[in-house]
C-alpha cells in the first residue's frame, strides 16, 4: 500500500468526518435509529446551518444517508460496521478513564496519608 492509495485516502476521509465531537454525537444518536434534522439540531445545540454542514460531511463520507418524509429529512447510519467500531472504542475509552481515575484516587489517597502522618 502506498500513502496515496485510494483505499487509505477513503478511510482517512471517513475518520476525518468522524473527527468532530458534534458529528460523533450525531453518529452515536443515529445508532439508535433514524432521526430528523430537527431532533439532531436540538441534540447538538447548534443552528440549523451548522448541523446541516455536519450532516453534509457525514453524508459525503458515506457514513449517513438521508430520506425526505413530508417536509422533514431523516438521517440514518449507512455503515452498520460503525456501530461495532464505536462500541469497541467506547469500551476502550471507558477502561482508560477508569485506569486514570484509579491513578488519581491512589495519588490522592497517598497525599492524604502523607498529610496525616505529618501531623
Amino acid at each position: 500500500m502506498q500513502l496515496q492509495d485510494p483505499l487509505l485516502l477513503e478511510q482517512a476521509q471517513i475518520f476525518k468526518a468522524l473527527g468532530h465531537p458534534s458529528r460523533l454525537l450525531i453518529v452515536e444518536t443515529l445508532r439508535g435509529g433514524p432521526r430528523c434534522v430537527c431532533e439532531l439540531q436540538a441534540l447538538v445545540g447548534s443552528d440549523l446551518s451548522t448541523v446541516s454542514k455536519h450532516l453534509s460531511v457525514l453524508r459525503q463520507a458515506g457514513i449517513v444517508t438521508s430520506e425526505k418524509k413530508g417536509t422533514s429529512i431523516y438521517y440514518r447510519l449507512a455503515m452498520p460496521c460503525l456501530e461495532r467500531f464505536l462500541s469497541c472504542l467506547c469500551d476502550i475509552v471507558e477502561k482508560r478513564c477508569a485506569a486514570r481515575q484509579q491513578i488519581l484516587d491512589d495519588a490522592l489517597r497517598a497525599l492524604r496519608d502523607e498529610r496525616r502522618a505529618g501531623k
